[in-house]
């Protein structure tokens, strides 16, 4: 048996004249949890594709299982064991949990009828290998996003896996899922010699789950060890170059003065139930819990997109009516989506046109018509004030990174000064990098006069950015928590009692 799954050597890669890779190494071996970290555009996308056979390297050596390929295609890395899960997971959703685990099997042995029997018992097989439960005959588009990742592993596993590579597999998940999918990720490297790649932002998880890690860094491989050789601030390091000392935000209201924002038993049938809360100007206040907790139903309600069954909103202590998006946006209230890219962003369009969507019509002249000399000084002002890295104005969204996508959907609504700004996973799938900016933006709008309410399950990002949290459990608020009177593990042990 080779001593290696994947070895790598001096890959270089250009894209239209843009080095994406310059002299990477990789050694991925039989059994081994290897973590590959690094600030988005670092290269980590086009390394994986390479090992995938998606795209040809432009010069360099890829040995596979002891073999040499001069070209290696997709089919010639899926015959060697090698399975990619991509943060779609590539799943059909119309079809049902079995059908998607024994599709592969059933056309790569070329038969012209299903045998649903056959698909079941291939189907059970795979998944009594995870030791979990799923209702095999459930259609995946009703599924989980946790429940969609063990779908595309136990896929990966009929399909003789020796590597399987994820992509931000835990980006969309709880902290509850986090633990089942790590349990099931150790199990599959003890009894089946399962090699795993993992991509992720999340340095946590990172230093948990991993037994070596590779550090990238503008198309680099800067560093690479054992995992125990590596903290959180040394990661941060070598992803950035700079070391970032992030400080908590300390404030402390004055309780005298009006509440900003306050909700008294606040109910939405069958998602929220008596929910009450305050908060002040110049607070942030986060909000946080398992899935199915109701603190993005609370986020919704709060900004006119889930109807209110009862209880009364205050916005400085007069009673408001939110029925509709319209009347959260006339009361101040903005709302920065937790998927920025179906409902937060027009990605074909500009990302100039992204910025002044929502206050195009206060850049009308006297004849009514947009004038283009106002939209570029909105433009400009947005992108120098929250420093969005944009080669051209005028370049779709699409072609930014995570974290400049997020600084657009931001700079959108700050250009309708908002007084309340609802913030839901504000730096979910963006590098360290960018989540330390997004984390200054927003106490530097707290500090500005703004209220910020912040829906995340991030716990470090809870505790560096939050003067107080709320933690929601079946529709309600169950505990107010301080941050500098618990840690993260105290925090995430709360989030996933029952």
């Amino acid at each position: 048996m080779a001593d290696a799954i994947v070895r790598l050597s001096g890959i270089y890669k250009s894209f239209a004249g843009v080095k994406a890779l310059q002299n990477v190494s990789l050694t991925i071996k039989p059994g081994e949890i290897h973590c590959l970290v690094g600030e988005n555009g670092c290269g980590k996308s086009t390394l994986i594709k390479i090992i995938a056979g998606v795209y040809p390297r432009d010069s360099g050596s890829v040995v596979i299982n002891g073999r040499e390929y001069e070209h290696l295609h997709p089919i010639d890395s899926i015959r060697e064991g090698i399975q990619v899960i991509y943060q779609d997971f590539s799943l059909f959703p119309n079809l049902t949990v079995a059908e998607n685990i024994a599709l592969n099997e059933q056309l790569a042995a070329g038969r012209r009828f299903v045998n649903w029997r056959h698909v079941r018992e291939v189907a059970e097989e795979a998944i009594a290998q995870l030791e979990v439960h799923l209702p095999l005959q459930a259609r995946v588009e009703d599924m989980s996003v946790a429940n969609k990742q063990l779908i595309a592993i136990a896929k990966a596993l009929r399909q003789n896996a020796r590597l399987i590579i994820m992509d931000e597999p835990t980006s969309a998940l709880t902290e509850r899922e986090i633990r089942t999918l790590f349990a099931v990720i150790r199990r599959l490297r003890e009894r089946s010699g399962i090699a795993f790649l993992f991509v992720s932002h999340k340095l946590n998880e990172v230093l948990e789950i991993s037994e070596t890690i590779t550090v990238m860094r503008n198309g680099q491989v800067v560093s690479s060890g054992p995992a125990e050789t590596y903290d959180t601030a040394r990661l941060v390091f070598e992803m950035t170059g700079q070391r970032i000392a992030e400080k908590a935000y300390d404030y402390t209201p004055d309780l005298s003065a009006p509440a900003l924002l306050r909700v008294e038993n606040l109910s939405v049938p069958g998602v929220l139930h008596d929910v009450s809360l305050e908060l002040r100007a110049q607070e942030i206040v986060g909000v946080t819990g398992l899935l199915g907790s109701g603190r993005t139903e609370l986020a919704l309600a709060l900004f006119g997109l889930l109807p209110i069954a009862s209880g009364q909103i205050y916005i400085d202590e007069r009673p408001v009516t939110i029925h509709s998006v319209q009347d959260a946006i006339r009361h101040g209230i903005g709302y920065v989506p937790e998927d920025r890219l179906t409902e937060g962003l027009f990605l074909d369009q500009s990302i100039g046109r992204n910025i002044v969507v929502r206050t195009i019509d206060r850049l009308r002249n006297r004849f009514g018509l947009i004038e283009p000399s106002l939209v570029t000084q909105q433009v400009n002002r947005w992108i120098d004030s929250l420093r969005i890295k944009a080669a051209d104005p005028a370049l779709p969204v699409k072609t930014l990174s995570g974290g400049n996508q997020q600084r657009v959907v931001v700079a959108k609504w700050l250009a309708s000064n908002p007084r309340l700004m609802i913030l839901n996973g504000p730096t979910m799938g963006v590098d360290v990098g960018s989540k330390n900016e997004i984390h200054e933006l927003i106490k530097q709008l707290a500090r500005e006069g703004m209220g910020l309410l912040v829906i995340s399950d991030d716990i470090p990002e809870l505790l560096q950015t939050c003067n107080r949290i709320l933690l929601m459990r079946n529709g309600t608020i169950v505990e107010e928590i301080l941050p500098r009177e618990t840690n993260e593990n105290e925090l995430a042990a709360k989030l996933i009692e029952d």
